[in-house]
């Protein structure tokens, strides 16, 4: 009785290990190009000092159209457009390299082991399926 036990909880730990591994499973693809897109605009502005005693509100803005990174990243059957989720901080990656990536809830993780090898967090913006995977998936019917 002790012996089945001692087996049900071995399998249930290895169990338990192998579900928590599941982020080791990435899938492979790879960055063609980096292109700079408009996320936005910044604006800067303050008051003048009449307006400020006087309580007007003459008050000079300044704008300026912000620009962030857009990566196409290509797999096997997909095409994405990313963009990362650090905008003060982008780290700026190696194009015609491969990564490694991993869709998790609403963000793509991605990692690159030719850069440093830290996962960073990833927006997708579009996801188009290869046109070459689809003619080949046709053919095959």
């Amino acid at each position: 009785m002790n012996t089945k036990l001692c087996a049900l909880a071995g399998c249930l730990l290895l169990a338990g290990v192998c579900a928590a591994k599941d982020h080791d499973d990435y899938q492979k693809g790879a960055l063609l190009r980096m292109d700079s897109a408009p996320c936005g605009i910044q604006e800067k502005g303050g008051k003048s000092v009449a307006g400020e005693l006087l309580g007007t509100d003459s008050q000079s803005k300044k704008t300026k159209e912000v620009l962030c990174q857009e990566y196409v990243l290509q797999t096997e059957k997909v095409t994405y457009r990313i963009r990362p989720n650090d905008e003060k901080h982008p780290a700026l990656l190696p194009i015609g390299e491969t990564a490694q990536f991993r869709l998790h809830k609403d963000k793509l993780i991605l990692k690159v082991a030719e850069g440093d090898g830290k996962e960073r967090e990833y927006t997708v913006v579009s996801m188009t399926p290869r046109e070459d995977h689809r003619e080949a998936v046709a053919t095959k019917n």
